[in-house]
């Protein structure tokens, strides 16, 4: 069974989002602060299928908490975040946040959002296979979810390897950001505008002189595979 993290400060959130999520089977933990989840995942950092994280809370906030446990789990996490806060919310995909959802918000649209990460981490644990994706001095492995450069190793959230790797796989040619949103996200519910936060992510790793990931402006992007 799945177990989801719920990190807010608010109960009342936690405990609507919590009885929503054991509704659809998942079994939930609720943390009130920072410094509680940190010590819990710390403590059982593999028993977690999924973070749901508040940003604004006293204390530790949910962009602190997140740079702690980014190396500590590898599950997704989606960031709440108050109406308005948009750089925060940037903020935290950047440092290794999945997704993000504003307050107020409709718990179905939460507990679909979950669900649809859940199936895309469950895809990407089926593949045995440890496939190698190699364009120009850019390498991949599928199974692993390892990314390397010139033969360095390149450190990437699971979005971001997922991300680099639906590009790769489609070298040559051009996808929408629509695209990239519904196959990467695998939900059609969420901020369009995570595609590019990503993207720049992957480009400052990996192609800070865009030299592989083109922009199509006013469509989407492009992996070059002629390198």
């Amino acid at each position: 069974m799945s177990k989801i993290l719920i990190i807010d400060d608010e109960s009342a959130i936690a405990n609507l989002v919590s009885d929503a999520l054991e509704d659809e089977g998942f079994e939930t933990m609720i943390c009130s602060d920072g410094n509680e989840a940190y010590d819990y995942i710390e403590a059982h950092p593999s028993d977690i299928s999924l973070i749901t994280l508040d940003i604004m809370m006293p204390g530790l906030s949910g962009l602190e908490l997140c740079r702690m446990i980014r190396n500590k789990v590898d599950c997704p996490i989606i960031f709440v975040s108050a109406k308005g806060k948009t750089l925060d919310t940037v903020l935290g995909l950047e440092i290794g946040g999945d997704d993000y959802i504003s307050k107020p918000f409709v718990v179905e649209e939460l507990v679909a959002r979950v669900k649809a990460h859940l199936r895309r981490e469950q895809r990407s644990k089926d593949v045995f296979d440890d496939g190698v994706i190699k364009v120009g001095d850019i390498e991949i492995h599928t199974g692993s979810f390892e990314v390397f450069k010139n033969s360095k190793p390149i450190q990437f959230s699971t979005r971001e390897f997922q991300l680099l790797q639906y590009l790769m796989e489609n070298a040559g040619k051009v996808l929408t950001r629509e695209q990239i949103f519904s196959h990467v996200w695998d939900t059609e519910f969420g901020d369009i505008g995570t595609v590019a936060v990503n993207i720049k992510s992957i480009r400052d790793k990996l192609d800070p002189n865009n030299e592989y990931i083109k922009t199509v402006w006013g469509v989407g992007y492009k992996f070059v595979k002629t390198h």
